[in-house]
């Protein structure tokens, strides 16, 4: 595709327009006032139009100067992010890891992850993307991440799981509730109940994996995406939920709730950090997947072995 202007008039017209002077532009760019207001003319009439408006010493864009300022920026970004992107594929300390969860309250126990990662790659970018919590393995498959934190990943040959941690999952309800008194629950005891999901319904284990299989029918099924409207629920007596013992922890602590093992043996799932098999190489994804495997596990357990001291 043919275009008339190049990089160096683009940034020259961003320095222009947030300096609003052709001087300030010029040592912000190490370039001479003259060399400037060269390249500057060259792009005007290259497009054939004035980009800015002389009001004395100030520079003020014309309705064309805003419009392709909006796009230099755009460039000027996607330029920046595909260039540590090919750094990070030459092995260098720059570039960027895209990263989801399968599960909002996962993003809790990230903190310490970022922390010691960033520590060591401090001009390395982590991007958290929350859109992509309801379909991670798509989107890796995509290509639009680099990193998913699952504990039900599909089967896939350019899939590649690494364990991460297995937490457990309690059915959690009020204290005033008629089955708190129980120390383990059985699903049958959920029959007629009104039970708090994640959405959808289709991919809930509560639902999907305890209660279909035992034959057992909720009175109500409520969908709620944040598990801590769903614990505001659970505490006001609305229903009961199936949650991660680590994620509600405090709540049990403080007596808000209560949390009960699901049948003898409790529900217990694994995580896993799941990443493209054919992925580039680079000493800063090896390192920030060795700090997921270790320090966010050592969150979530350490909450686990608090609440079930409880």
């Amino acid at each position: 595709m043919d275009v008339n202007l190049e990089i160096r008039h683009l940034k020259l017209l961003a320095a222009v327009a947030e300096e609003e002077s052709i001087t300030a532009a010029g040592k912000r760019l190490h370039l001479t006032q003259s060399a400037l207001s060269h390249q500057l003319r060259d792009a005007e009439d290259r497009l054939g139009t004035p980009l800015f408006l002389r009001l004395g010493k100030r520079m003020a864009l014309t309705p064309a100067g805003t419009k392709l300022l909006e796009a230099a920026r755009r460039i000027l970004k996607d330029l920046r992010a595909a260039e540590l992107e090919v750094l990070g594929l030459n092995g260098n300390i720059h570039g960027q890891i895209r990263l989801t969860t399968e599960c909002y309250t996962c993003y809790h126990w990230l903190p310490p992850v970022l922390t010691s990662f960033h520590a060591l790659f401090p001009e390395v970018e982590v991007s958290i993307d929350m859109q992509a919590t309801h379909n991670p393995a798509e989107e890796l498959l995509a290509g639009n991440l680099d990193v998913a934190v699952m504990n039900c990943p599909p089967e896939h040959n350019n899939l590649l799981l690494s364990p991460l941690c297995e937490d457990e999952l309690l059915v959690v309800m009020s204290p005033e509730h008629r089955l708190a008194d129980h120390r383990r629950i059985h699903p049958e005891d959920l029959e007629g109940e009104t039970v708090l999901i994640y959405p959808p319904r289709e991919e809930s284990t509560l639902i999907q994996k305890i209660l279909l299989p035992a034959g057992v029918r909720p009175g109500r099924i409520m969908e709620i995406p944040l598990t801590e409207a769903i614990v505001e629920m659970v505490a006001a007596g609305t229903g009961v939920a199936f949650l991660a013992c680590w994620s509600v922890s405090p709540h049990l602590h403080s007596k808000k709730i209560v949390g009960r093992t699901l049948g003898n043996s409790g529900f217990r799932r694994n995580w896993y950090a799941v990443t493209l098999r054919n992925r580039p190489v680079t000493a800063y994804m090896t390192e920030f997947l060795k700090l997921l495997t270790l320090e966010g596990p050592r969150s979530m357990n350490r909450l686990s072995a608090s609440a079930a001291t409880l």
